[in-house]
């Protein structure tokens, strides 16, 4: 994907003027056939079912505004280029371009993470399952996400849209650091995928 439209300056009150205060985040794993959805000890998975086309892109898009009309900042999934040719990227394509065009005309400020992104702040590395035979790599690193999302956010992702959701988790949880507002703490060499995320223009608040 290209750079994301920018959205105009926010500035965000500091933990120290609300207390145990901390901003609206949210995750979101973009699918055609289940988008994650996270916040702060929450998640959850869209999924379309037999919808199609356009009326699949306007029931997803629909869902996706009403979880992120409170947010401070929406941290998103980017693209995912070694799937370039896979089934469907046009149109999903189309849904993230959708989805970050309604946050920028509703001056949400997003950010964009993509896969390894996400992966290295949950495990360490880029390919955790790397040492898996070819076959289970990606189950098993999805795996790995999973058991992060329970284990360190205490977020239990379930059901057929289970990755999708624990995916989500991770990104709100990267959102919520670079805020400032780290749910638990996390060793530098997971936070160092902050530093490649493309990150709006929003001025992080004062952490205690």
């Amino acid at each position: 994907m290209t750079a994301p439209l920018q959205s105009a300056p926010v500035t965000l009150p500091s933990v120290q003027e609300l207390g145990e205060w901390q901003p609206c985040v949210i995750g979101l794993d973009l699918s055609l056939t289940s988008t994650g959805v996270a916040g702060l000890g929450w998640a959850k998975a869209h999924r379309p079912g037999r919808r199609r086309t356009h009326e699949r892109l306007d029931w997803l898009c629909t869902q996706i505004r009403g979880d992120v009309q409170e947010a401070a900042l929406v941290v998103v999934e980017g693209a995912a280029y070694a799937q370039g040719a896979q089934a469907g990227h046009h149109e999903l394509a189309g849904l993230w371009w959708l989805v970050t065009q309604d946050l920028w005309r509703h001056r949400i400020p997003y950010a964009v993470a993509n896969p390894h992104h996400r992966t290295i702040y949950a495990t360490g590395r880029a390919n955790p399952a790397q040492d898996r035979p070819p076959k289970e790599r990606s189950r098993a690193a999805k795996g790995m996400v999973r058991s992060v999302a329970a284990d360190r956010y205490g977020v239990e992702c379930e059901g057929p849209g289970r990755y999708d959701q624990a995916d989500a988790t991770v990104l709100a949880a990267m959102g919520l650091d670079w805020l400032g507002y780290p749910t638990v703490p996390v060793p530098d060499t997971h936070r160092r995928a902050l530093e490649a995320v493309r990150w709006p223009e929003v001025t992080p608040p004062a952490a205690k």
